[in-house]
């Protein structure tokens, strides 16, 4: 009546066989949804094989984009409820007092937008240029009125000899605030920066047995230029 033999219950498989064959598989199952289904649909990747596999690229790409299809079902709700119905009538309603004073606020607006921006013309730097003659022992200083941050760029030269000098500065309650000093120089030049409001600039000596003669460039922001002795 039938054509196959019925298993014997030897070749049956015992409780045992059963219960590893199903821990097997559940493993198998285990480390097929760590290594490939979370990396591939979830983008969670614990073990690190689906992005070697190149499969946790492709979960993140899916999970941002469901994200952004959930942000954009969210602003198109919100904006079908911002979505007013007009009532509609016979005649045409007068505009609220609101809408006058927004358009009021807007015209107003656009009037100060369209007003143009005064233009500020900057302050003309000053110059001067000085040529000083100091006998043998003989000092002088040349000071400059200036505010904190004001710089000046300036350049002196020796001719005849070699003086001895000292930048500095001073102020009311400040009687002495260095930037520099040499001996026997026969020039100098950079850009000198106000350390406060006050006077700043350089003081001579000749030391030598022959008259010397400076010749001092200054152009900067400064107020004055002064020769002090």
């Amino acid at each position: 009546m039938y054509n196959s033999d019925l298993p014997n219950r030897a070749e049956l498989p015992t409780s045992k066989q059963l219960l590893r064959s199903t821990l097997i598989a559940a493993a198998a199952a285990t480390l097929l949804l760590i290594t490939t289904v979370l990396p591939a649909e979830y983008g969670i990747d614990p073990t690190g094989t689906g992005r070697y596999l190149g499969l946790t690229n492709m979960g993140e790409i899916k999970v941002s984009l469901a994200q952004e299809n959930a942000k954009e079902a969210v602003r198109q709700e919100k904006q079908s409820l911002l979505v007013v119905k007009p009532i509609k009538s016979d005649r045409q309603a007068a505009p609220s007092v609101a809408l006058i004073n927004a358009a009021s606020a807007e015209v107003a607006e656009t009037k100060v937008l369209a007003k143009p921006a005064t233009q500020q013309v900057p302050m003309p730097l000053a110059s001067d240029q000085k040529v000083i003659t100091l006998k043998p022992g003989e000092a002088t200083e040349i000071k400059l009125g200036m505010n904190k941050g004001a710089s000046v760029s300036y350049e002196w030269t020796v001719k005849g000899g070699a003086v001895n000098f000292d930048t500095h500065g001073d102020a009311p309650g400040l009687d002495y605030y260095s930037y520099g000093k040499g001996r026997q120089v026969t020039g100098g030049n950079g850009v000198l920066e106000a350390a406060f409001d006050g006077k700043h600039g350089w003081f001579w000596r000749n030391r030598s047995a022959n008259s010397v003669t400076i010749f001092l460039t200054t152009q900067g922001d400064y107020q004055s230029i002064q020769r002090m002795m």
